[in-house]
């Protein structure tokens, strides 16, 4: 089993990021401006149409750049060219690999791999394991699939790997999810082939009786998303550390 991480700093979730100063998520400037903090950095990973990481979080381009289109059908050059929309500095998104050098093993990564269609899991999965091999930062890999943490393992990744979960009770967020794959999630019924070493949990579901007896057990559990010193202080009872935006988990 991987060993099991120790979030010693909050979790600046894409970034200590603020749209309305022109710092963007999971954009180069964000990550400095969390490094320069010494805090934790989330991001997220997605793939390119020519099989390349890309730091990137939605699946579709235009909230982020204002151009119509999705990530999986975009290639990693021309992704790598668009601006982030409002970023003062002029950002665009990064590929995974020159994030990594950003980062230099500054602060721990928590590493979200986004959900893929069909073969194109196995890529990332490999692609990632690919550019961590050679990484000497402290790193954790994370996804909502328990098969992509599956997968990277399988792929070499020797590092912490975690399960991201809730209540699966958000329609919005679970199109194509049968009732029985909702409740395979939601009680982390793949644990017996998954075998993540920390459990992100988003913050209303903290209470679920399956994460509260994996973190009696000892496992690390992170609380997510956490926008208000009010959350994070109903979360402190259920969790290690808080995935936040939009304040500052220190001064609050």
């Amino acid at each position: 089993m991987a060993p099991r991480p120790k979030f010693d700093r909050p979790i600046a979730h894409r970034g200590l990021h603020d749209r309305a100063a022109g710092v963007i998520e999971n954009s180069r400037t964000a990550f400095e401006r969390a490094v320069e903090r010494g805090l934790t950095i989330e991001c997220d990973v997605q793939l390119s149409s020519d099989g390349v990481p890309i730091v990137f979080h939605d699946d579709a381009l235009e909230r982020l750049t204002g151009v119509s289109g999705f990530v999986r059908g975009t290639t990693a050059d021309e992704l790598t060219a668009l601006p982030l929309l409002d970023s003062a500095a002029g950002d665009r998104p990064q590929r995974f690999t020159a994030f990594l050098e950003q980062i230099a093993g500054r602060t721990l990564l928590q590493i979200e791999l986004k959900k893929q269609q069909g073969a194109a899991a196995g890529v990332l999965a490999k692609r990632v394991a690919d550019a961590l091999a050679s990484y000497s930062g402290p790193v954790t890999v994370e996804s909502f699939d328990p098969a992509l943490i599956t997968l990277v393992r399988r792929f070499g990744f020797k590092g912490p790997v975690g399960i991201i979960t809730y209540r699966y009770d958000k329609p919005e967020w679970e199109i194509g999810l049968s009732n029985a794959q909702r409740g395979f999630l939601r009680y982390l019924l793949h644990w017996p082939w998954s075998r993540f070493s920390f459990i992100s949990c988003h913050f209303e579901a903290l209470n679920l009786p399956v994460v509260r007896c994996f973190r009696g057990l000892g496992m690390p559990v992170t609380a997510w998303t956490i926008r208000t010193p009010e959350e994070a202080r109903l979360a402190a009872a259920g969790a290690d550390q808080i995935v936040f935006e939009g304040f500052d988990p220190e001064s609050a």
